[in-house]
């Protein structure tokens, strides 16, 4: 299948959009499924290359997050070999198990990480040692979180951001910039899965992930100046937005 030319301006622009929502704290699924979608690719196709393109988001975020990762890379050196390993599960799960099965899941999912983070701060008022610092939690969690991702995806950046804010680093923008590399290397496992069993629809990925790339770059920059409440309330406002689009149209 190739892409007409508008086709690929239109996934360029989508890509760019969805690379600010979602490395500034929201849901690129939101923009950038629906957009595959909307250019004529059927649904399992346009979610593999919605994982595939995503590889673009690591490098832009990562690029306008310095600052925050020199602080965080004990942490993600932690997080990092379970985060392969649920997202290399969770691609395999999608190349084997019928299409559809979490159809009906996924909404509740994406719904519950968005209400996470609306609690997230009460949350933070607990006893620290009621869930925070628990290695074995956050690695449980995070490596759940990049099961769903290697399968699906749509919504695994609000269910992992709000895993980070509760159990790992209760600041916004270390947390958002965790996250962002956390989803690039789930995105690039994914990638190297479907590449390597070739159900890739090619034509659709370098215009998306190129919009992707100079979006996921601007993203951490825009949250650095914003409140934090601010990026919070908006991250669960796209992961219920999705949540509603995705119980309406099942993936």
């Amino acid at each position: 299948m190739s892409l007409a030319a508008d086709a690929a301006g239109s996934l360029f622009a989508a890509g760019v959009v969805a690379g600010i929502i979602g490395s500034g704290g929201g849901v690129t699924s939101l923009v950038s499924y629906p957009a595959l979608l909307a250019v004529g690719i059927p649904p399992l196709p346009a979610n593999i290359a919605n994982l595939v393109a995503g590889v673009a988001i690591g490098p832009g975020s990562a690029l306008s997050s310095r600052r925050e990762l020199v602080e965080t890379r004990t942490v993600l050196v932690r997080l990092l070999p379970i985060t392969i390993l649920g997202t290399v599960v969770g691609a395999g799960l999608l190349l084997v198990t019928p299409p559809g099965v979490f159809a009906r899941v996924v909404p509740f999912l994406v719904a519950a990480g968005a209400m996470v983070l609306i609690i997230q701060p009460a949350l933070m008022k607990l006893p620290e040692g009621w869930i925070r610092h628990s290695p074995l939690l956050q690695l449980g969690l995070v490596g759940a979180v990049c099961v769903y991702g290697g399968y699906f995806g749509a919504g695994s950046g609000v269910m992992l951001l709000a895993v980070i804010l509760v159990l790992v680093d209760s600041r916004i923008a270390p947390a958002n910039a965790i996250k962002n590399v956390l989803l690039g290397v789930t995105s690039l496992m994914a990638a190297a899965v479907f590449s390597a069993t070739g159900p890739v629809l090619w034509a659709a990925v370098p215009p998306l992930a190129g919009g992707l790339l100079i979006g996921s770059a601007l993203g951490p920059i825009i949250v650095r100046h914003l409140p934090p409440n601010l990026v919070r309330s908006m991250a669960a406002t796209f992961g219920f937005i999705l949540a509603i689009y995705l119980w309406v149209r099942p993936p």
